[in-house]
């Protein structure tokens, strides 16, 4: 997986190493238990600070998508629970997002395909 960052962006760099993880892990990049790079090796090939990745990776062992292990490093997580908090922000990023595609106006119909298209492009299905 490529890590690409844009560092002329108001989106500070952990949460946008944070974003492409989590988007490699949805689109089948990378595979549960896949090891990730280290938080030097990462680092290096980023051109970013290793408290930077570091940051990233302890954002996303919070939320359930790493787990991270002293003598093995991090690898993706076997299974990612949506509980309550994030079913909550979801929601919450989903209307923001449908606010703004209806004042800039998107009709519904194209919204949702839309929508489609991309979930259609994560490979990670599971059954609940």
């Amino acid at each position: 997986m490529v890590i690409e960052l844009d560092m002329e962006s108001e989106v500070p760099i952990y949460v946008q190493l944070r974003n492409q993880i989590v988007k490699g892990i949805g689109k089948g990049e990378l595979k549960a238990q896949e090891k990730l790079p280290t938080v030097r090796q990462l680092a290096a090939e980023a051109g970013v600070n290793t408290m930077t990745v570091n940051k990233a990776y302890q954002i996303l062992k919070a939320e359930g998508y790493i787990k991270i292990d002293r003598r093995h490093g991090a690898v993706v997580a076997d299974v990612v629970d949506m509980d309550l908090q994030f079913r909550e922000k979801l929601e919450a990023e989903l209307e923001l997002l449908s606010a703004e595609a209806s004042i800039t106006g998107m009709e519904k119909a194209e919204f949702l395909k839309l929508c489609d298209g991309i979930y259609s492009k994560m490979k990670v299905c599971r059954q609940y």
